[in-house]
């Protein structure tokens, strides 16, 4: 999996499921991310660790209406959702293969950020800014030459 190729090892999966009913905005019919990433900081034993939560849950931010994910930079915790990645949210028709991409694409961005990558100018770029869906087809499923650098040397 590229996931595994690009972070060596670094990424471990484990199985954490919190009750997250208070990040629920009941107005909205959304989860706040950040109230998400709170409830996870406050349980993680080891904040030197990179997590990754996965959810299918729509997320917001008090001041954007959704997103795909969101990620401290320099930091240790990430969150991406599934929930607008589906192709039949736009298209009506399911589509595994274009869902995968768009998850992955996702996953590496906030990971990017974790690693203390910033939005990227390079379209093919993984770590280019994704606001619509549309956005996060066009942009590459890697990172560039200059972002790849970036990782790897906050690896080493």
């Amino acid at each position: 999996m590229l996931l595994l190729d690009t972070f060596r090892g670094g990424v471990h999966i484990s199985d954490f499921n919190p009750d997250i009913s208070d990040a629920f905005a009941p107005e909205r019919g959304q989860y706040i991310s950040s109230r998400i990433l709170l409830k996870y900081l406050n349980h993680s034993k080891d904040s030197r660790e990179k997590k990754l939560i996965l959810t299918s849950v729509d997320l917001a931010t008090p001041v954007l209406s959704y997103i795909f994910g969101e990620a401290q930079l320099n930091g240790h915790l990430a969150i991406v959702s599934s929930f607008r990645l589906h192709e039949e949210l736009y298209s009506g028709e399911p589509n595994r293969d274009l869902y995968e991409q768009r998850l992955q694409k996702e996953v590496l961005h906030e990971l990017g950020h974790n690693f203390g990558l910033l939005h990227c100018k390079d379209w093919e770029c993984v770590m280019h800014s994704s606001s619509i869906i549309e956005e996060v087809d066009l942009r590459g499923g890697y990172y560039c030459k200059k972002c790849r650098s970036a990782i790897r040397h906050h690896l080493c």
